[in-house]
């Protein structure tokens, strides 16, 4: 049902949100990150040896890491047959295994036990260790799915961007079949958590792909499939991350019917421009990299001037890069703004009166010397 976006916005309580990440628990034990990835003993010494340390660096305001077995976004591709790869010092990456169309549409139509496929039984193994060395924890699994035209990418390749002009039809169809098994893999991951296979309250996706789709085509090749794996994953709220999205992309949001969006590092839109251009309840993040050249009050001027601008969640993650003294002064920083924030939108300030708390020198900054 499409959300009363009239009336959205204005329900949707503000908060705002700090936590830490398994990349800050990486940099203070010193754990290589590979070896987080692939030993289930190292996932376990980096929460014993992380955890307490990062409590004694940022207090009680920064939520802890939740307990989860290491973040990988490639497990459905992985499941249909690509290969993972963990550099030495970086990120886990994939290997590209349609090099045409049709192959792509050869995997997508595949009927896959995907408990059993790729690196899940290894991951499943993972997450029974953890749960075993941390009892009565939740522990998340972190092997995972990206939206239609993410996926279709991880697959393609580069070819992805010229299959819509070359056969979109046949593009069409491998979009279809690829948002039917990424359902599939999603009803896996509630089995593995105890859940509902379709959530009565709220379905989310992660397709950062289809910002590089222009706004015209979003109709034809975005907005349908979209619509396909929220029917196939929820009766309830949509949510979506989608980042480096353009103004004209934002009205769409609207379209797909999104109750929340998350625009994450974007750097071609703006707190003010989201609230111009669509009525979507949005979250505004302060990213790590951002810390080192800010001062205290930038920090401040950041978290009131989203919030003066219409975002609903003003949020921040403790990352790599920030485990340092100095650091944590702008943590709390941000944790004090938005305590201040929510405070005053709770006893019924507007949101013009906490623009107030920006200083002058932040008005002149955010948001259009505002470099994301």
């Amino acid at each position: 049902m499409k959300p009363d976006y009239t009336n959205l916005r204005a329900q949707t309580k503000f908060r705002w949100d700090m936590g830490a990440t398994y990349a800050a628990l990486l940099e203070v034990t010193g754990i290589p990150i590979k070896e987080y990835f692939l030993n289930p003993s190292a996932g376990i010494e980096l929460y014993r040896r992380g955890e307490p340390v990062l409590r004694d660096m940022f207090g009680p305001d920064v939520k802890p890491a939740g307990l989860a077995t290491p973040p990988v976004s490639y497990g459905h591709v992985n499941g249909l047959g690509a290969d993972l790869i963990f550099p030495d010092g970086g990120e886990v990456s994939h290997t590209k295994i349609a090099d045409t169309l049709e192959k792509g549409i050869a995997l997508a139509r595949q009927k896959v036990d995907f408990e059993k496929a790729g690196m899940a039984p290894f991951y499943l193994e993972y997450r029974r260790k953890l749960m075993e060395a941390f009892p009565g924890r939740p522990c998340a699994f972190g092997y995972k799915s990206e939206g239609p035209l993410t996926t279709a990418y991880l697959l393609r390749g580069e070819g992805v961007f010229a299959d819509p002009y070359d056969q979109p039809e046949l593009f069409k169809e491998f979009l279809r079949l690829l948002t039917d098994s990424a359902i599939e893999f999603s009803r896996f991951e509630c089995r593995v958590a105890g859940a509902p296979e379709v959530d009565p309250d709220a379905g989310g996706l992660a397709d950062d792909i289809a910002a590089m789709f222009g706004p015209d085509m979003w109709p034809e090749f975005v907005l349908p499939y979209w619509d396909q794996h929220f029917r196939g994953v929820t009766t309830g709220r949509r949510n979506a991350h989608v980042e480096d999205l353009r103004p004209e992309h934002l009205p769409y949001l609207e379209a797909a019917s999104l109750s929340k969006y998350d625009p994450s590092v974007s750097p071609k839109i703006s707190p003010r421009i989201i609230s111009r251009m669509c009525r979507v309840p949005f979250g505004w993040r302060l990213v790590n990299f951002h810390y080192p050249a800010m001062s205290l009050q930038d920090i401040r001027d950041f978290v009131f001037q989203a919030t003066a601008d219409g975002a609903s969640l003003v949020f921040s993650h403790v990352a790599d890069g920030m485990c340092n003294e100095a650091t944590a002064k702008k943590v709390k920083a941000f944790v004090e703004a938005g305590k201040e924030a929510e405070q005053m939108l709770g006893k019924g300030a507007s949101r013009e009166s906490v623009g107030g708390q920006v200083s002058a020198e932040g008005r002149r900054k955010f948001w259009d010397r505002w470099p994301q």
